[in-house]
């Protein structure tokens, strides 16, 4: 019995660590795909200024 209950314990902290990693994951993710959108907002507002001012 003791054998199976290491394994069980082994297989929960492999479980922990997987689900952990998977938080990253989608913590980085979203900052990622954040940022590329802040970028791309900031570009093309910057483009729009650019194009107004030079057709006045």
């Amino acid at each position: 019995m003791d054998e199976l209950q290491r394994m069980n314990a082994i297989e929960q902290q492999k479980a922990q660590f997987q689900a952990q990693v998977h938080n990253f994951t989608d913590v980085c993710w979203a900052n990622c795909v954040d940022r590329f959108i802040d970028t791309t907002l900031s570009i093309t507002n910057r483009f729009t200024q650019m194009v107004q001012k030079g057709s006045h």
